[in-house]
């Protein structure tokens, strides 16, 4: 009988058991990272994974991404196929699914909150270092209440009041990751254009610059404004984000949100070009004193 080789994942996996800090939604692109490897070990296609739990190849596809959560009779099955079958083992993997499929805090706000965006902020919540580049809007995690109330009645103008009250609550809920003892870095690169726009009026901009002033004191934010006399570069006009996390097994993602959906990018390829120029973008921006002094001149008047 030929000896089935798999791949030594068994650490891997115990590794994230109750790590609370990684987050139910980094717990199943780790665990569909997992299977993947198991499966490909095997040479097991997609397909044939897929009619092993009665699905398509599509549904494998899924799992593997970490989209969606995980059945304990999906999950038995697929370990049974691949090869796993020792009870301890099988038990860490069942035991990873189970808290990969628990509801992240974000949940309770499904009344308003978009499928693929409901990705994002538990990714967000997993990260070690955000790297972000704004041009219209100021990055969400910066964001006061009454200026993501003007930005949220920009986008949902014909919405219900309830509907906009729970949206800026969300943005204010997702701030105090900000604040965690295990707090990730933020690194914002932000359009001259975003911080002259007044939206809101003039009051609710002053008071936004007034918090953008004091959020940057913080040991693990940096902030940096992009002035119009930057020459022209790969990113005018296109928002980005990049999430990097200290677990081996959860590449770099690259986030690009539009206005109706949003785009994940997590080829090697792909993060290094954006990794690039958001390289660029931080190298040609005011440093982050420059970018305090130009701030506290646009409080005073005099820029």
């Amino acid at each position: 009988m030929t000896a089935i080789v798999r791949p030594n994942d068994g650490e891997a996996i115990r590794r994230y058991l109750g790590q609370p800090h990684v987050g139910p939604t980094a717990l199943r692109i780790v665990l569909g990272a997992q299977l993947r490897k198991l499966r490909q070990a095997q040479d097991i296609s997609r397909e044939a994974a897929g009619k092993s739990i009665r699905a398509s190849h599509a549904k494998i596809s899924r799992l593997e991404l970490g989209q969606v959560g995980f059945k304990e009779n999906d999950l038995g099955d697929l370990l049974t196929l691949y090869g796993v079958r020792d009870e301890g083992e099988r038990g860490d993997y069942f035991a990873l699914a189970r808290e990969a499929n628990t509801p992240g805090w974000w949940h309770r706000f499904n009344d308003v909150l978009e499928d693929w965006f409901e990705l994002h902020i538990g990714l967000e919540e997993a990260a070690s270092i955000i790297r972000t580049y704004e041009v219209q809007f100021l990055p969400g995690l910066l964001q006061t209440e009454e200026y993501a109330r003007a930005v949220s009645l920009l986008g949902y103008a014909d919405a219900p009041r309830r509907k906009i009250d729970r949206l800026v609550e969300l943005r204010m809920e997702r701030q105090k990751l900000l604040a965690r003892p295990d707090a990730p870095r933020l690194w914002a690169v932000i359009d001259e254009a975003a911080v002259r726009r007044p939206f809101g009026g003039p009051d609710v901009m002053r008071a936004q610059l007034a918090h953008l002033l004091e959020v940057s004191q913080l040991p693990n934010v940096t902030l940096q404004v992009a002035p119009f006399n930057v020459g022209a570069h790969a990113a005018a006009g296109c928002p980005i984000t990049i999430l990097r996390f200290l677990e081996a097994d959860l590449p770099d993602l690259v986030y690009l949100e539009q206005l109706t959906s949003a785009v994940y990018l997590d080829k090697r390829e792909d993060v290094e070009q954006y990794t690039l120029i958001m390289e660029r973008l931080a190298a040609e921006a005011s440093t982050p004193a420059e970018t305090t002094a130009f701030l506290k001149g646009l409080l005073d008047g005099s820029v």
